[in-house]
This record gives structure tokens, C-alpha cells and sequence, in this order.
């Protein structure tokens, strides 16, 4: 039927059959069959034949009216699939806790600044939460912190775009140094059970035979770092955003032995997003760029042992 009101509207635009028939590559019998078909169908006459050339009559004119809206509404429910067509529409995007901050400003902007008839809907929440949000078909695409080498669960698709490595920090005055004993001994600022990262520190840790003491949960990575700036326990960042949260060197990195926390940053989908795709690359690159620009190879350090008591007093008797 799409056809038929289609050969209707052109009929409409061309004033006679055959000029209908030039507009749509048809010959003039073509169309006087889809219109008669098509009257069929609605079960009424829509062209008065009763003049030469044959006019719209007056059902017919409403059923115009009907059918250029319908057409329209058909075209951009195919363009939503099309790869080539101007990204629109709605675009939902998850993002795992500790992406969400304030630097992601930058490739959203650019996004809705390129493509201003996309429109964004962001949710933060648990990495496994989005995964569960994505298979309902609640979100499209979800950014997402990953152990190095895993994927998502299928049947979602899993887009490496950069990498990314978690460091222990303290408070610019903290006196803990980098050794396991010590960060066994020093209260901890983690993020809630659930957390990958927080799990491979314990295993860390554990390996070396100690145990975190755990002095705040938080899922907030900037109300971590107040937290550690503050000197209330050490705490587990990702080393880009110490990088640009550290300026005025308010906080140090500390080194265990043979500690080594790596993480991808992964874009998650279930499938393809038509017309959205580009608007999903553009976010992967804006992404992608963020860490590439993170200055996080030259971290300030500590791991030395502790000074003994006397051995201090000795050297403050020189």
C-alpha cells in the first residue's frame, strides 16, 4: 500500500496521471492500476473521473493528506537504519562509575556540536548493571572499564578504544610508604564491593600476605580523591585522572613490589545503530583522545622503606 499512496501523492503533485507516471519512471497504466488498487483497498473512490483529466475528489484529498504524513513518517523510520543518513534521534549511553567525570564534557559536546539532531540520555551506573540494561534494550551503547584481554558477555560486542592503568595514591602529607606491610597497615579508600579493581588489589595483596583495612566505600572517584587529599587512607585511581586532578601535587603515587593494574576502555553494544553509527564513532574518538592526551607517564612516586627511630635521632645528633 505504501506504493500505491505513493503514486497517490505524485498524482497529487503532477495533476494527471501521466504526469505521475514521469515523476515515478512508470508508464501511465501503472499508475492508473495502483490508483485503482488502491481505492480498492480503502474501499471508496478518491478521484473524481467524472472531468478530464481526473481530479482528487474530496475523500481523496484527506486521504493525501494521510498519506504524505505516513510516507514521511516511513522515510525516517528507514533512515534510522541506514548507515549513510545524518545521524538523529535518540542516542542512550551508559557509563561504568569511573569514566563518569567531569573531562567527558569534551566528546559530548562535540557529538550534539556535529550532530545537533542527536539527542543524549547518560546513565552511570555498575559496569554489570549497564551490561543488564543492554541486553533489555534499555541503553545502546555503554563505556566501560574492563580487565586486560576480557570482553563483555556475549551476545554483546565488545570495542577496545584505549587502555589504562590504576595507581595507589595518598595525600601529598600522608607518611605511608610503598612497601605491601605498610599499605596492609593504612586505612583504604575504595569503591563498593562489585568493583574489578578493588578485587584485584585484594588478590594483590593477598599474595603478599596482607589484607586492606577498608576505612570508606565510595562511588564517586572525585569524592575519593578529597577523601585521600584530605589524609583520611589511601585509595585505588585510574592514572588518567590523577593526571588531571593533580596538579598542585596534592597527592602521591605509591609503588608495591611488582604491582601492575592495567584496564581497557571498552565501548559495549548489542548490535549495529544505523543511522547512530557515526555519532558512536565520533563519542569512541573524543573517548579514545582523552587518554591518548593524559600525561600519566611520569607519576610522582614513593617506595622507600621507613627510617628507624634511632637511626633518625643519630643522624639529628650530627
Amino acid at each position: 500500500m505504501l506504493d500505491d499512496l505513493r503514486a497517490l501523492v505524485e498524482f497529487a503533485q503532477a495533476g494527471s496521471i501521466a504526469g505521475a507516471a514521469d515523476r515515478l519512471y512508470r508508464t501511465p497504466s501503472a499508475i492508473t492500476r495502483q490508483l485503482q488498487r488502491l481505492e480498492a483497498a480503502m474501499g471508496a473512490e478518491l478521484l473524481d473521473r467524472s472531468v478530464k483529466p481526473p481530479r482528487l475528489n474530496s475523500l481523496g484529498s484527506r486521504v493525501l493528506e494521510q498519506a504524505r504524513d505516513l510516507l514521511q513518517r516511513t522515510e525516517t523510520l528507514k533512515s534510522l537504519t541506514s548507515r549513510d543518513a545524518e545521524p538523529h534521534g535518540l542516542l542512550r549511553i551508559g557509563l561504568a562509575h569511573p569514566l563518569a567525570e567531569g573531562t567527558l564534557i569534551e566528546p559530548i559536546r562535540a557529538l550534539t556540536e556535529k550532530y545537533p539532531k542527536v539527542r543524549l540520555r547518560l546513565l552511570s551506573e555498575l559496569t554489570g548493571e549497564l551490561f543488564n540494561r543492554l541486553l533489555a534494550g534499555e541503553l545502546d551503547v555503554a563505556a566501560v572499564l574492563l580487565p586486560v584481554g576480557r570482553t563483555a558477555p556475549p551476545p554483546l560486542l565488545t570495542d577496545i578504544i584505549a587502555t589504562d592503568r590504576a595507581e595507589i595514591v595518598q595525600g601529598k602529607a600522608g607518611n605511608v610508604d610503598g612497601d605491601w606491610k605498610s599499605l596492609g597497615q593504612a586505612p583504604w579508600v575504595l569503591n563498593p564491593p562489585g568493583c574489578f579493581l578493588r578485587a584485584n588489589l585484594i588478590d594483590q595483596m593477598g599474595r603478599a600476605g596482607f589484607t586492606p583495612m577498608i576505612a570508606a566505600e565510595i562511588h564517586n572517584m572525585h569524592l575519593q580523591l578529597a577523601f585521600v587529599q584530605s589524609g583520611y587512607g589511601v585509595g585505588l585511581l585510574p592514572a588518567r585522572f590523577i593526571a588531571r586532578n593533580n596538579s598542585p601535587g596534592t597527592v602521591e603515587v605509591l609503588r608495591p613490589p611488582s604491582f601492575d593494574l592495567h584496564m581497557s576502555v571498552a565501548i559495549v553494544r548489542v548490535g549495529q545503530l544505523g543511522a547512530l553509527e557515526r555519532a558512536v564513532g565520533l563519542l569512541e574518538h573524543g573517548i579514545r583522545h582523552l587518554f591518548e592526551a593524559a600525561d600519566t607517564r611520569k607519576p610522582v612516586t614513593r617506595s622507600r622503606r621507613r627510617v628507624p627511630t634511632n637511626r633518625r635521632k643519630a643522624r639529628a645528633r650530627k
